[in-house]
């Protein structure tokens, strides 16, 4: 085209130089008109990452930042940062904001977390199940979160028994048919099993020892009310100092209300509860200290059957945070007021966490190994690995945790406490302690709590 058109301003014939000039201009804009249209037009990197996410090359949780680097060149700036357990990495392109993140604990590669488009946010699966495209996108999956809300379908697991022993799950992960999974591997009877508190808990139930009559009060992040585990025993639900912006349900509470007074995953299943939502991740202790002096207050004139006698907080921050002197005050106050105030603070008790083995009897101390989380030289250990717990995901979803961590052995002593002001309502608060010790029982991995021995002399106290 460009040819033809320059021929054709050659063979313009004027009579006049004056003539010449506007058709030499004309011939000139011609030109550069079809020199353009001949020359593929550079996409700027809002375009390439549109198209890219949706045609599936952008993915939530599979691509890496050398992948994104492979489409947009390098970034124009990248910053890193801590949040709370996880590694951020932020990339900035022209008019693009990426950002990546991982678990610092596990050495797994970056993955896309969001994509922002002048100011717009990217679709990239945040919202569907990831559907893992190769046995390579295996290795960009840590044992913290694992295949949660994972599709596998697409990939023989045959050999990676090793890996999938490691990895938590979720009801939501879908896997391949029977002939590409690892013999033996069951995911369906892991979550059901893992249902057990375990130790003997449920021999107690059945002599109807469970929590009932008991209200146990929780304070924890916000909570999702509507869990099928727990929904039924929540009485009272109150926030405190919370927007509107981030009372979205958080991951913690539902798996601390399900091992305290779950239907199937309780310790103490009949029990009722009272639920405090606070922003744990700021460090301030007035939360906790407000919601612990309202039960103080709440219990006095009633009778000791109508009081809240425990408390369980998943956390042991309290040294490192703002107003730790009016904590201590209320912990005072509270053991003279006769609650107990369970917390993963070692200054309340040294203790640590256990893992049950695989195939193992839940109910048998020694189908347990020492948990990751605890003290050198705890003086318990609690049942936290290999269990399901409520998942904040829906109403009906659940999850089979591995490794479990401190913040899940609170809840389960709680559920013993419980228990105990079932069996004996007057119970000092102390004697509950000093007798989970007394009892627990002592293998090679270390003292291992005993539910059915701590109630046996429960009922012994005169």
């Amino acid at each position: 085209m460009f040819m033809r058109l320059f021929n054709l301003c050659k063979v313009v014939r004027m009579s006049t130089y004056t003539a010449i000039v506007p058709v030499l201009i004309l011939c000139s804009l011609i030109i550069s008109i079809c020199t353009a249209a001949d020359t593929p037009t550079k996409s700027s990197p809002v375009d390439i990452a549109r198209r890219a996410a949706a045609d599936g090359k952008l993915a939530y949780k599979l691509t890496t930042p050398e992948e994104l680097k492979a489409l947009l060149g390098p970034a124009e700036k990248e910053t890193k940062k801590s949040d709370g357990g996880m590694e951020i990495l932020d990339q900035r392109y022209s008019d693009v904001k990426v950002r990546f993140g991982r678990m610092r604990q596990y050495s797994t590669p970056f993955t896309l977390l969001w994509i922002n488009t002048r100011g717009k946010k990217v679709d990239i699966g945040e919202k569907r199940q990831i559907v893992l495209r190769n046995e390579a996108d295996l290795n960009r999956f840590d044992p913290f979160w694992g295949f949660a809300n994972v599709s596998l379908t697409l990939l023989d697991l045959r050999e990676h028994l090793e890996l999938l022993e490691k990895m938590p799950f979720d009801s939501r992960t879908v896997w391949p048919e029977s002939d590409k999974m690892p013999k033996g591997f069951n995911p369906a009877t892991l979550l059901e099993e893992g249902m057990n508190p375990g130790l003997g808990v449920r021999s107690l139930h059945e002599q109807d020892i469970d929590g009932r009559g008991v209200t146990i009060a929780i304070i924890d992040q916000p909570l999702l009310k509507n869990h099928q585990e727990y929904t039924d025993r929540l009485t009272e639900y109150e926030p405190v100092g919370l927007i509107t912006a981030i009372m979205s349900p958080k991951m913690h509470g539902p798996p601390v209300c399900s091992i305290v007074v779950g239907k199937t995953c309780g310790v103490a299943p009949k029990a009722s509860l009272r639920y405090f939502a606070v922003q744990m991740w700021l460090p301030d202790n007035k939360p906790y200290s407000y919601a612990v002096n309202k039960l103080i207050d709440f219990n006095k004139g009633r009778d000791v059957s109508e009081q809240i006698r425990v408390v369980s907080i998943s956390t042991g921050m309290f040294p490192r945070q703002a107003n730790f002197d009016g904590w201590q005050e209320t912990l005072v106050r509270a053991e003279e007021n006769g609650i107990l105030v369970v917390t993963c603070d070692p200054a309340f008790l040294e203790y640590g966490t256990l893992a049950r083995i695989s195939d193992k009897d839940p109910d048998k101390p020694l189908s347990y190994r020492r948990g990751k989380y605890g003290h050198m030289n705890s003086v318990l250990l609690i049942p936290v690995g290999n269990r399901t717990i409520a998942s904040h995901h829906g109403s009906d979803v659940y999850t089979f945790t591995r490794t479990g961590g401190m913040s899940w052995a609170a809840p389960y002593l709680a559920g013993l406490a419980a228990l105990a002001y079932q069996v004996k309502p007057e119970i000092d608060p102390k004697t509950i302690i000093d007798l989970w010790l007394k009892t627990a029982t002592q293998t090679d991995a270390g003292p291992i709590v005993n539910p059915v021995g701590f109630i046996e002399a429960v009922r012994k106290i005169k």
